[in-house]
């Protein structure tokens, strides 16, 4: 019965996220990603943790506004000082990994962090992918490029993890996770990455700047993962919601896309793919 409601589940998100993508202007599409980011929100409040019913609905309702802000504003040149933000922000989250402290951290310092960390995880990914849409004409083949990517950089971790994993990645905070994982999720999407990029691409030099800047991706995915592990054993708990039956929360769901986004989309527009 699990095992039918996780797959009953999956095909709708599987629906709702390629009509999204392929069906709905890129005002629409922008407007489906605020639901989903309103509904991480919410779950990153409870991570935080804000245990009153006001703080849960403030600090999402505070964020979206800032969101709004960000859409009147228009994409391009005011998303980009909050793109290379967010880089910056999980460049900071790498580093400071190896060095997180797991374990209760309710205090006000680290409430505030939190606080702060829940805007530059959700904001500028939501931005990423929403330029990512608004490129004409392959904006949603570009997303869905970038879903699938992350989709099998978490398959081929999990598979090589579960055949070859001895050394543990971050065992204090996510302790299924090894570094064969991480190699078997770089292998996945090379292949992955290279297939594309010969295919579609007009260059061999393009070819290759797809794998580079999709190797980049699936490094900081595993990044916004970790990131999201972590927040829940200090908060003391599973899923950082049931909001989806089967599959705990939206943020469950999204972790490593939050991160991937605006790295991808950093990196695209670097190299002028």
């Amino acid at each position: 019965r699990v095992l039918r409601t996780r797959l009953i589940s999956a095909a709708v998100m599987i629906v709702i996220v390629v009509s999204g993508l392929f069906y709905l202007p890129t005002g629409g599409f922008a407007l489906l990603l605020t639901l989903v980011i309103a509904a991480g929100l919410w779950e990153w409040s409870r991570l935080i943790p804000l245990a009153s019913p006001a703080g849960q609905f403030l600090y999402p309702l505070i964020v979206l506004l800032l969101l709004w802000q960000l859409w009147s504003a228009g994409s391009g040149g005011a998303a980009m000082p909050l793109l290379w933000a967010g880089l910056g922000f999980w460049i900071v989250v790498l580093l400071y990994l190896p060095r997180a402290v797991v374990g209760a951290d309710d205090g006000l310092a680290g409430r505030a962090i939190k606080s702060l960390s829940g805007v530059l995880v959700t904001l500028p990914a939501w931005a990423a992918l929403v330029m990512l849409h608004a490129r004409v004409p392959h904006g949603p083949f570009v997303i869905l490029y970038l879903l699938v990517l992350v989709w099998l950089a978490d398959s081929g971790a999990y598979f090589a993890g579960r055949k070859w994993g001895r050394r543990k990645l971050a065992p204090t905070i996510s302790p299924g996770k090894s570094w064969e994982g991480v190699y078997g999720a770089i292998a996945t999407c090379t292949v992955f990455a290279l297939v594309v990029g010969l295919a579609y691409g007009d260059t061999l030099k393009q070819a290759a700047g797809l794998v580079v800047v999709s190797l980049l991706t699936v490094m900081f995915s595993i990044v916004g993962d970790l990131l999201e592990s972590l927040m829940k054993r200090q908060a003391g708990i599973k899923d950082s919601s049931n909001l989806i039956p089967g599959h705990g929360g939206v943020l469950d769901r999204i972790d490593s896309l939050t991160a991937a986004a605006p790295v991808f989309f950093i990196g695209l527009h670097w190299l002028k793919l």
